[in-house]
């Protein structure tokens, strides 16, 4: 069985993403997470280094996942990677909307197709983009990130104090 890779910025990494790299093992055995940048842009939370190492302590429990950088794009990831496919987490429709345009896009420049995995429906309102605002006014993203994620999170955005 041959590697796929599940590309994403991961800024953070939460409990969505590792539902689906768990998914990912089942149905593929070997998961590359590509976490993706572009160096000409500078605008994410944290650091791609930073991102990888709670990433890599996040996904521990499972020795068929690695985690790589990668710059560009997914489809050149991909085949550098030799992966059989891109895997992509769904949470609603309007995720597969953007999702098949994408896939579909890829396959036509590249030959690399697209796998969709749904995340669990418990799992599916998670958002990195809510995960950065809430911890930024010292909420607790604890319920919604791995805790190398929530350790990291509380570190850098220290939690309000409670009146």
């Amino acid at each position: 069985m041959s590697a796929v890779l599940y590309p994403g910025s991961f800024d953070p990494f939460h409990l969505g993403h590792l539902d689906v790299v768990e998914q990912a093992t089942i149905l593929f055995g070997e998961v590359i997470i590509g976490v993706m940048h572009n160096p000409e842009k500078s605008f994410a939370t944290f650091s791609v280094e930073q991102r990888i190492a709670m990433i890599k302590e996040s996904v521990r429990h499972l020795r068929s996942v690695s985690v790589q950088e990668f710059a560009g794009l997914a489809v050149d990831a991909a085949i550098s990677a030799q992966a059989l496919c891109i895997v992509k987490g769904l949470r609603t429709m309007s995720d597969f909307e953007v999702e098949q345009q994408m896939a579909q896009t890829n396959f036509t420049v590249s030959g690399v197709r697209t796998v969709y995995v749904p995340c669990s429906p418990a799992l599916g309102f998670i958002s990195s983009r809510f995960i950065r605002e809430i911890a930024h006014y010292g909420g607790d993203t604890s319920a919604m990130v791995p805790n190398a994620v929530a350790n990291v999170l509380q570190a850098t955005y220290p939690p309000r104090s409670k009146k």
